[in-house]
């Protein structure tokens, strides 16, 4: 019977078990010309160390910061192991073809070994290879137990030293499965822990690593390049950049990984002339199905295994595979994965047992277009669950396909690897099912744009905003325009009005197709989309889309339904940006009285009508009719008012809350109005300060407050103040809205006036004219602000 050997028998020799049987091996030569084994086959004479390194060194190589140190470092410890693991594609095997050649050439006395470790038969060619190497008696006996042999060999110290490189050790069922040797034992015990010897292995596998080395001292991860190393490799295959930006963005889109790089630069040479690396990244930036083209490109690599493949989809896919014959709900959750947006992405949203059991969070009517422009500006068997979630976590976390926050439920994917998922998906015919799946998973996840939704929303939209260039089936579409909507109107809560006109657009006419023009679920995404128009200063296009809806709302719920009157006020709103007065006065009107008869003279809606008007009376100067809705002109009553308007909306909805601030900013205005400036700005600072924080140094809202507080600076001769706010808000509207939008427009004209006052009446007329020229190209001659700019020329000219 065959022994098995648990432990290297260092300095002892070999034992005659594992040579065969009537085999003699002598250690003790002295004497003798010549040895002879059972057979009377002459023994052969030892061969002095060397190198069975299959790969050339290469030329091309980077030395990438001090990974190289940190393996001669550990494997100059006795018995030493060392794992370099990491991602298909990031070099592993790179690194330690250059570590042998340099071991070799620095240490003429040491063996070094290379045993490609990806399957079983591979190993068994390995260890083969150094029987004969070291020609050890025996190894052709039928019989033989080679592992064991070599094991024996290595185990003994006087045969010298010895690094062994386990390259591509990726299948755990090579070294830890039953049959992986003919004596039944696992394979990982025929790799010895002898005093004279190393063993470097490269694996995608971090557990794998872990159980080969022992401790994680041992493994040295191996992630993308840096830049610098990365523009370094490209520069070695392809010779001098001219454009390092184009570079750096050239290998940023490859995510900094060695193979794509490598990979790109073979296919840039292959087709010179007609192409570059400037043409190679406009091809790969066009679309996902170019990007899968190039990355497909298979230009070899001498220094690459026979089997393994230079194109980074189809290395990947060799992982995918692995995974989904191992465990197929891991390779089920990278699947899905891959269709998120690579950051960010959610644990509670992957996990299906975590989501809100409520399902859909389809937007309710009364909630749908209930958006008015206010111009004052989880149970059951989740343990098992759990578990089996974070189980497959792990395995893809082991090989390294996604990596997991240390502090936050999220995980993240190199966007490679979530493009070569999704065509290995499509290879399977399974690319339509997860993203459906994926599109199902969001709509049931993404609440409304309410504020109090807003924490949720922020999480969620990146994620949202992907789901908008993917198709639906006829199956989702419907889930695909609820999330679609429902981002849309977070986007517009921001400010990010492309995000938001995007994806309402999309929704509208999803809903528009499916359910009709005249659906509740349809008004409501257009009247969305109208008030993304209205924000941006595309007026006509608002107005064409709240007439619509107003009229629709009118025929189907009534003249006096709230949806009725949200649609009325929104076109009223649309009007007196246009600076048409009298159809503004009309509807608003409406409005108010409706209001007032069904909810209240001091309702919230009731209050936000009547402000509404007031300040369409304000814009035409009619003081009278202003006064007589108590809230412009006298000023005690308006300023009680405000305030109780603003403590109810502080105790209802919170000091944050958007209907809160534009209270205070509504206060704010009376006592500017009133002269009483240091209230005023103590209220405007407030309001910038919490929109600053809430939505940001660019948000439009943050951006009205900079402008009021820059005016109550200007009233009270604090000129300098006044245009630092003002030249920040011109610059801000500029990148944020366009330097054509009214806002930007405003900002120019409230600037000139604080340059006039500061005695700079040059530069003050020559920014008022640029001004007018801009509001009669976007607004008309016509309109109000045109008119009032135009007088202000004409008053500082003469």
């Amino acid at each position: 019977m065959e022994r098995s050997w648990s432990v290297c028998n260092s300095g002892s020799g070999f034992s005659n078990a594992n040579i065969g049987p009537g085999a003699q091996y002598n250690n003790n030569a002295a004497g003798h010309q010549y040895n002879y084994n059972y057979y009377g086959q002459r023994l052969e004479t030892p061969s002095p160390p060397f190198a069975t390194i299959p790969f050339s060194r290469d030329p091309d190589f980077v030395n990438r910061g001090d990974i190289l140190d940190q393996i001669d470092q550990r494997c100059s410890e006795p018995a030493a192991r060392v794992a370099l693991v990491g991602l298909g594609g990031v070099g592993k095997s790179q690194l330690a073809i250059e570590f042998a050649h340099r071991i070799a050439a620095r240490h003429p006395d040491t063996w070094v070994f290379w045993v490609h470790a990806g399957t079983q038969a591979r190993v068994d060619e390995g260890f083969r290879a150094i029987a004969d190497a070291a020609k050890l008696p025996g190894r052709n006996h039928p019989k033989a137990n080679i592992p064991q042999l070599v094991y024996g060999w290595l185990c003994n110290e006087r045969n010298g030293k010895w690094v062994m490189v386990l390259d591509s050790a990726d299948d755990r069922d090579v070294f830890y499965g039953t049959t992986s040797t003919r004596n039944g034992q696992p394979f990982a015990n025929s790799l010895p822990q002898s005093r004279n010897g190393s063993i470097i292995v490269t694996t995608r596998d971090k557990d794998l690593a872990f159980r080969l080395t022992g401790r994680r001292q041992n493994m040295i991860e191996i992630g993308p390049m840096a830049q610098t190393d990365a523009l370094a490799l490209l520069e070695k295959k392809l010779g001098s950049l001219s454009d390092t930006d184009m570079a750096v963005d050239l290998v940023r889109a490859l995510d900094l990984v060695p193979l794509a790089i490598s990979q790109a630069a073979a296919y840039i040479q292959r087709m010179l002339p007609r192409s570059s690396p400037e043409k190679y990244l406009n091809e790969f930036r066009k679309s996902e199905w170019n990007r899968r083209k190039l990355l497909q490109y298979d230009g070899g690599d001498l220094r690459r295994d026979g089997g393994a493949s230079n194109a980074i989809l189809t290395t990947w896919q060799i992982s995918f595979d692995h995974i989904r014959s191992k465990r197929p709900s891991a390779a089920n959750l990278l699947s899905l994965m891959s269709f998120f947006d690579r950051q960010g992405i959610p644990g509670w949203v992957l996990n299906p047992s975590r989501i809100a059991q409520d399902g859909m969070q389809a937007i309710g009517l009364d909630d749908a277009a209930d958006v008015e422009s206010d111009d004052s500006s989880q149970s059951t068997d989740s343990d098992t669950d759990d578990t089996s979630f974070e189980d497959d976590a792990a395995m893809l976390r082991d090989y390294y396909l996604i990596t997991a926050d240390k502090t936050e439920d999220k995980f993240e994917m190199h966007g490679l690897v979530q493009l070569s998922t999704r065509r290995w998906l499509e290879a399977f015919g399974q690319e339509e099912t997860f993203r459906q799946q994926y599109i199902e998973r969001m709509a049931a996840s993404f609440p409304t744009g309410q504020f109090e939704n807003w924490a949720m929303c922020r999480t969620l939209f990146a994620h949202a905003r992907v789901a908008s260039d993917y198709r639906p089936s006829e199956n989702t579409v419907e889930s695909w325009a609820i999330l679609l909507h429902n981002g849309g109107w977070y986007a517009w809560s921001q400010g990010r009005y492309e995000d938001a006109q995007q994806m309402l657009d999309k929704a509208r006419k999803v809903r528009k197709r499916r359910l009709g023009k005249d659906d509740v679920a349809t008004l409501s995404s257009t009247s969305l989309l109208a008030s993304v128009f209205r924000d941006r200063g595309l007026w006509k296009e608002a107005e064409k889309l709240d007439v619509q809806v107003m009229k629709t709302f009118k025929t189907k719920l009534g003249a006096d339904h709230p949806l009725t009157l949200t649609s009325m006020a929104n076109l009223a709103s649309t009007y007196r940006n246009q600076g048409r007065w009298e159809e503004a006065e009309k509807l608003d009107v409406q409005v108010m009285e409706a209001r007032k008869a069904k909810l209240g003279a001091d309702h919230p809606s009731t209050l936000i009508s009547m402000g509404n008007l007031a300040s369409t009376y304000r814009n035409q100067g009619r003081w009278d009719e202003a006064e007589k809705l108590e809230v412009q002109g006298r000023w005690d009553e308006a300023e009680k008012l405000e305030v109780q308007v603003m403590e109810t909306s502080k105790a209802k909805l919170g000091a944050d809350h958007p209907d809160t601030l534009s209270s205070m900013g509504n206060l704010a205005s009376t006592f500017w109005s009133q002269g009483r400036w240091e209230e005023a700005e103590k209220l405007f600072v407030q309001v910038m300060e919490a929109r600053k924080a809430k939505l940001g140094a660019d948000h439009p809202s943050t951006l009205i407050s900079l402008g009021n507080l820059a005016s109550t600076y200007r009233n009270q001769g604090r000129w300098d103040e006044a245009e630092k706010l003002e030249v920040q808000v011109i610059e801000t509207s500029k990148a944020k809205l366009g330097a054509d939008h009214p806002d930007t427009l405003n900002s120019m004209a409230n600037l000139a006036f604080t340059w006039n006052s500061q005695g700079r009446h040059e530069d003050a007329l020559a920014l008022m004219q640029d001004c007018v020229k801009a509001q009669q190209r976007v607004l008309g001659p016509e309109h109000p602000d045109t008119l009032s700019s135009l007088a202000t020329i004409s008053e500082w000219s003469s």
